[in-house]
């Protein structure tokens, strides 16, 4: 009697238990199951996802390849006028890699279209004026034209590529004082100037692509290059930017006499700033005088018209 209720409680506790036990043998199945499905689902979806970029990989191939086959009728073309000397001046490379053309198709396309256009050009002005007798001019004066044209059409890639240039430039001269703050808080942060480089690479991905593929390789040349001077004086050459020089000299002088890099980037950092503040204060100071003229084309005419219009109004009413 006494050890009675415990038994009955004993009772209650085994009877849930199994009925909690054979609801989850009949649950646990259809819960597996769905988990098998699910995870079918996600391979299926994996392998559509890789089987689409293995498409993308081809086609990227296939649009690579046909370049490299006109390309390849360029090279000719200029091996046959024994032209393809001028494919390994030096001058010829750096000036394509400051615009950020590093491969040699860049190079070699450069020098095809200055000569294809220019030849072009002549021809096509000479046979406008010869063929259409209407201009009569003389002979020496077609000459002249055609003549000019070529000389148009053989400076017209220059002229890109000077463009080109200028446009990289002015993109990373925006870019430089922000990536050299953050070059200077990863340096003071603890982390070596490698690492430095690569973070920065991240960040400035986003306000300067040409600024952060340059960092980039730099980052690659400090890991793998012997010497650290010759991957600073890259990043020189390849962006052209006295900023840029700026900080070679003072990296390479913090290797060779071992001064706190830190240092050199605050430095660096503060003049960046305030060289950048005083060409906007240029600019803003340049204003005035740009307006001028504008002005008086523009506004005196009208205001002219506004005094005197209702004047000789008034006369012709008369």
């Amino acid at each position: 009697m006494f050890f009675l209720p415990e038994t009955k409680t004993i009772i209650l506790v085994l009877t849930a238990t199994g009925a909690f036990a054979s609801v989850m043998a009949v649950v646990i199945p259809f819960l597996r199951k769905d988990k098998r499905a699910s995870r079918q689902k996600e391979i299926t979806a994996r392998r559509e996802e890789l089987s689409r970029q293995q498409q993308e990989q081809l086609a990227q191939q296939r649009t690579r390849q046909r370049p490299q086959a006109g390309v390849q009728v360029m090279k000719r073309f200029l091996e046959h006028f024994n032209l393809s000397k001028l494919l390994k001046a030096p001058e010829l490379r750096q000036k394509m890699m400051l615009a950020g053309w590093r491969q040699q198709s860049a190079v070699i396309t450069f020098v095809f279209l200055r000569f294809a256009i220019s030849m072009g050009a002549t021809l096509l002005a000479f046979l406008f004026f010869w063929g259409d007798q209407k201009y009569n001019l003389p002979f020496y004066t077609e000459f002249i034209i055609a003549a000019s044209a070529g000389l148009i059409g053989f400076m017209l890639p220059e002229l890109i590529v000077k463009n080109a240039i200028i446009k990289r430039q002015q993109e990373m001269t925006l870019a430089f004082p922000d990536a050299l703050d953050l070059l200077l808080i990863c340096v003071q942060a603890g982390l070596s100037i490698e690492a430095a480089f690569s973070r920065v690479t991240e960040e400035v991905s986003g306000t300067s692509a040409a600024l952060s593929q340059e960092l980039g390789l730099t980052s690659a040349e400090l890991m793998f290059l012997g010497d650290r001077a010759q991957a600073y004086e890259n990043l020189s050459n390849r962006t052209g930017l006295s900023a840029a020089k700026s900080l070679v000299t003072a990296l390479s002088q913090a290797d060779k006499y071992g001064t706190p890099v830190g240092v050199a980037l605050k430095v660096l950092s503060d003049e960046s700033r305030g060289e950048r503040l005083s060409k906007a204060e240029q600019k803003g100071a340049a204003l005035p005088a740009k307006l001028t003229v504008p002005m008086i084309i523009f506004f005196l005419p009208v205001l002219f018209l506004v005094i005197v219009g209702p004047a000789v109004l008034q006369m012709t009413a008369m």
